[in-house]
């Protein structure tokens, strides 16, 4: 444990960030290991529409439960609600949250429109609140310690990233709304946002502009982007080339040590995204199926989660991202630093507990969500103009 994490251990005990949920589905179900095992953190309350749901989250964290997100936030024991809703409800809750003088975190994408990331920034301005955009894989802990390898000057000069991942995500069982891109489903908003997260933060430098082309529909029975490519130009001459597929029959996780994307070591037998969607006979009965039902069966991590290869490509040396930590290519050959590993997301709570109790200002906050979302709408208009397009929200 690094001296930073026995100050959040030590401080936290008397004093730790009384949290609420909004939602607990699958989204939920991957937080709540990381939930319950920070000091800084305790689970208060949560609303629900699934009782089933709400039955487990009393049991395994004695937490109130509501049905309704209003009754959740204006409950006055909570004071920061972490919203795991789908995608389209983000904007409806973070903002019922705000107004009630809640701090927020809230699930990637930040919003669906840009319009609606920039309401939630003015609006937790005027409230004083603070807003924390994740769950992404800018969080992962192998990111963070590249990101800090390279301030420390260890590659010398960033010139070039590369980030590469191919899933069946668009074959898994999936809700009408995560199947249309107006609802921000697809993946541009589910996987692409991940993917534009970690790039800009290993970048360190703000994005200028975009080129890109999208899967389109290949699969008329799946009817939104399941794959993309893109160029992103930085200042400093920095860019990147991100590719995704969510079509992909190849699974991406056997060039990254055999772990999946949420950091569990994978069994050595293939299995078959297509033949298996075939055997679901409701595919919305089986998404709900994989709300939170105990923290035993939510996913174990054994190591980081991970979004596929990457890569950072720099003057000294070349680095190269992996679930245990970050390896470094020099002209001698390769060093390998390894990450410290709790739990998959302890530094998405980390980062919470921080903002709330010392007053940080997160990296991943409001105007850094609404810049990987711009991205990603940036990234849509160039597949259908086929032209640049100029970036307009991005940090300097």
């Amino acid at each position: 444990m690094s001296p930073e994490q026995k100050v959040i251990a030590l401080s936290s005990i008397s004093n730790p960030v009384r949290l609420g949920v909004a939602g607990l589905g699958r989204a939920f179900a991957l937080s709540a290991p990381a939930i319950h095992a920070h000091p800084g953190i305790i689970l208060v309350a949560a609303a629900e529409p699934n009782s089933e749901h709400r039955k487990s989250l009393e049991k395994n964290f004695g937490a109130k439960t509501y049905t309704d997100v209003t009754d959740l936030v204006n409950d006055p024991d909570v004071e920061a609600v972490y919203i795991s809703t789908p995608h389209g409800l983000h904007k409806e809750h973070a903002l019922a949250a705000i107004n009630a003088g809640k701090a927020v975190l809230i699930e990637k994408p930040m919003t669906v429109s840009l319009e609606d990331a920039s309401l939630l920034i003015e609006s937790a301005k005027k409230a004083a609140v603070k807003i924390i955009v994740g769950p992404s894989h800018s969080f992962d802990g192998p990111v963070k310690l590249a990101e800090t390898l390279i301030a420390e000057g260890k590659i010398g000069r960033v010139r070039m990233i590369h980030a590469l991942y191919a899933t069946d995500f668009l074959y898994r069982p999936r809700t009408a709304a995560e199947l249309s891109t107006d609802l921000g489903g697809g993946v541009v908003f589910s996987q692409a946002v991940h993917q534009i997260d970690l790039v800009r933060r290993l970048a360190g430098v703000p994005a200028q502009r975009v080129t890109a082309r999208t899967g389109g529909a290949w699969d008329t029975n799946r009817p939104t982007e399941g794959a993309y490519s893109m160029l992103i130009d930085f200042s400093e001459g920095v860019y990147a080339n991100l590719t995704y597929s969510g079509y992909a029959h190849f699974d991406g996780d056997r060039l990254m040590e055999n772990t999946s994307e949420l950091g569990i070591p994978k069994p050595d037998e293939f299995k078959n995204a297509r033949k298996i969607l075939e055997s679901i006979e409701d595919e919305l009965e089986f998404k709900s199926s994989r709300g939170f039902t105990s923290l035993e069966t939510c996913p174990q991590a054994k190591t980081h989660e991970h979004f596929g290869q990457v890569f950072v490509f720099g003057d000294r040396g070349d680095i190269r991202l992996t679930p245990n930590g970050v390896e470094i290519t020099y002209c001698d050959g390769p060093i390998f630093y390894p990450a410290p590993f709790r739990t998959a997301r302890a530094e998405v709570f980390d980062t919470l507990y921080t903002a709330l109790r010392e007053q940080a200002s997160p990296l991943q906050d409001g105007e850094w969500g609404r810049a990987s979302l711009e991205i990603c709408h940036a990234l849509l208009k160039s597949s259908e103009t086929g032209d640049a397009v100029i970036l307009n929200y991005q940090k300097g």
